[in-house]
């Protein structure tokens, strides 16, 4: 959620600050705004709407300097107005952008109100600014007078600073919330994400909790926020600007469907290269998996649904007890905590500030034995995380997860197989099998992929529908749960699913002609049961919408539909299932003329709760 890009060069920064936004874009957002130092002064542009609405904007005025800073905004505190987008202005001395949430900020701007400042706006950022000002008039720097005030804050946020009293300095803090520094060759940036700054640099240095950075062309100073000085790390990101482009694909969302091949493949190949050995989770899980007796799964979201996926697995394959719970709702209640059970978090960007605090509550009850399923090198929750395996998805930009998904339910069955393996549970012929599994797999989804006509010519029928059912059973429940979650974020037609199984308690009253119905029916140990409450459904009149294995005995009729995945791949079918889901939603979004990598009022990295 929201965006940040800074720069401090010795060129007009502005068009590496607007490709910078622009490269944010699929995070979410309803405003952009600049604000560069130039002619001794602050100017600032800012538009509601596209960050494209704000470029011409700049353009129209000549806009340049060789210091700035830019934001998309997610409205949070006050509507989607032009006074509250970034960055904020202070006596037109001081400029900020921030991400994140202040949790003190109505105790702050009562306090400041007192001291005669004036807020135009209705947001919490408008009082970082504001207080950052009021202590740099006693400050003997503008990297004193942030950190100051960033002390005085609670809650979760990065920020960026610039100011007229220090035309060649950018100050940045993170507490909570992602942020980095790229490094240039006489000339540095601050961005939320490396896809900001990948156009101008590959070097980039994470920020860690607490840190303040000053930033000039030549130099970056960090301290924590007592004032000690720290180092960190210089990393070159393997991001590649192509994959951040479209190609010849009309969507993200599109194009990351099917990139799903090549993501499975990249990611499974770490498996098949090592077996199903504790290495695959770092140089500690042997002494880790030797200590714990269960697994605890926390995510959000999709990656909430992957973990569904694995609970089935862990349990089935490896006999270890393994739940699975939604992190916003484990970070705030009273948890009986085990500590040789092994927390698992799930996070696509590795920021998911739900995921990250509930990690934290985790540690804080005395679990010391924690893993992280990530896409992103060297992200928060990773750092924080005693064991991490990071999928091979690539950069994901459309806001609705895909390949993100499927390679996180292959890191989770690698977890589930190890686990099996490592307690004594797990055949030579078995890990044969799963491995030549996963092998396939890659194969098989591509097969999947191919329905996608007969898939599209199903989302004409979807599209004037208020209302859909998906239904599943067993380790199939999560890929409903996700198929409905898909059909919702991007297409806003209303979808719920059920485990099949729960039809007569209560859903079943929905049913009608108008009420269609997504069921996903793998040939496996439950489709006979599957095959009934599919009969319920028909007997009150809704229209059926059948995945199937190619080796299941449906048949078309009046009212059911069919369409046939690949043969059965067994234990990995979850993975397989998802794809059609994927583009039903995506076609059907299509015909409903949505914005299918923008879904309204989502982000994609959700920073702040």
């Amino acid at each position: 959620m929201c965006g940040i890009v800074g720069a401090v060069a010795q060129r007009n920064i502005v068009p590496v600050l607007v490709d910078g936004l622009k490269r944010l874009e699929y995070r979410g957002y309803d405003s952009a705004g600049v604000a560069v130092l130039t002619n001794g002064s602050i100017e600032r542009v800012r538009r509601v709407g596209r960050v494209a609405e704000m470029e011409k904007a700049a353009e129209e005025i000549n806009l340049n300097g060789f210091l700035g800073i830019g934001h998309t905004r997610w409205a949070t505190h006050g509507g989607v107005t032009e006074p509250n987008a970034h960055p904020h202005v202070s006596n037109g001395e001081l400029a900020v952008v921030h991400n994140g949430i202040i949790e003190n900020h109505e105790e702050k701007r009562q306090a400041l109100k007192a001291l005669g400042y004036e807020f135009t706006s209705q947001t919490d950022t408008e009082v970082i600014a504001h207080l950052v000002h009021h202590h740099l008039k006693s400050a003997t720097s503008l990297f004193e007078a942030v950190r100051l005030a960033v002390k005085e804050l609670s809650g979760a946020f990065a920020i960026g600073v610039i100011s007229v009293k220090e035309p060649e300095t950018l100050i940045c803090a993170r507490v909570g919330c992602p942020l980095l520094i790229g490094l240039g060759e006489g000339e540095n940036f601050v961005a939320s994400d490396v896809s900001a700054v990948l156009s101008a640099t590959r070097r980039v240095m994470f920020l860690e909790e607490g840190d303040v950075a000053e930033i000039t062309a030549n130099q970056i100073t960090i301290v924590d926020l007592d004032n000690h000085p720290v180092e960190r790390k210089v990393h070159v990101s393997d991001v590649s600007l192509a994959s951040l482009e479209l190609g010849p694909y009309n969507h993200f969302m599109q194009k990351e469907i099917h990139e799903q091949p090549k993501a499975l493949s990249d990611t499974i190949e770490q498996v098949l290269e090592s077996g199903f050995a504790p290495s695959l989770f770092g140089d500690h899980a042997q002494n880790v998996f030797e200590q714990i007796d269960s697994v605890q799964i926390l995510a959000c979201g999709t990656s909430y649904y992957a973990g569904s996926v694995a609970r089935y697995w862990v349990e089935a394959i490896a006999g270890v007890p393994c739940s699975v719970e939604i992190a916003s709702e484990y970070r705030y209640r009273d948890v009986v905590a085990n500590p040789k059970s092994l927390i698992v978090t799930i996070s696509q960007s590795g920021e998911t500030l739900d995921t990250m605090e509930a990690l934290k509550y985790a540690k804080s009850l005395g679990h010391e034995e924690t893993l992280s399923i990530c896409n992103v090198q060297e992200s928060a929750i990773p750092r924080a995380s005693k064991l991490v395996f990071y999928t091979r998805a690539g950069a994901e930009i459309g806001v609705a997860s895909t390949k993100a998904f499927t390679t996180q339910l292959i890191a989770l069955f690698a977890l589930a197989v190890t686990l099996a393996k490592f307690k004594g549970k797990l055949t030579a012929e078995k890990e044969t099998e799963y491995l030549e599994a996963l092998r396939h797999l890659p194969g098989s989804v591509q097969h999947a992929l191919n329905l996608e006509p007969q898939i599209k010519s199903w989302a004409e029928k979807f599209s004037p529908k208020d209302h859909a059912l998906f239904l599943g059973r067993g380790v199939h429940y999560p890929i409903a749960l996700e198929g409905a979650l898909k059909l919702k974020e991007i297409s806003y037609i209303h979808a719920e699913a059920y485990p099949a199984g729960e039809l007569k308690h209560g859903p079943l009253a929905l049913v009608d002609e108008k009420m269609p119905v997504v069921v996903i029916a793998p040939n496996d140990a439950l489709l006979e049961k599957v095959k009934s409450n599919m009969q319920e459904v028909r007997a009150r009149g809704g229209e059926l919408f059948v995945f199937a294995d190619l080796d299941s005995h449906f048949s078309e009729s009046e009212g059911v539909h069919v369409i046939r995945t690949p043969r059965h791949v067994g234990v990995l079918s979850p993975v397989l299932h998802a794809i059609p889901v994927q583009l039903l939603a995506y076609h059907a979004a299509l015909q409903k003329g949505t914005d299918v990598d923008k879904p309204r009022n989502l982000a994609k990295s959700v920073t702040v709760e």
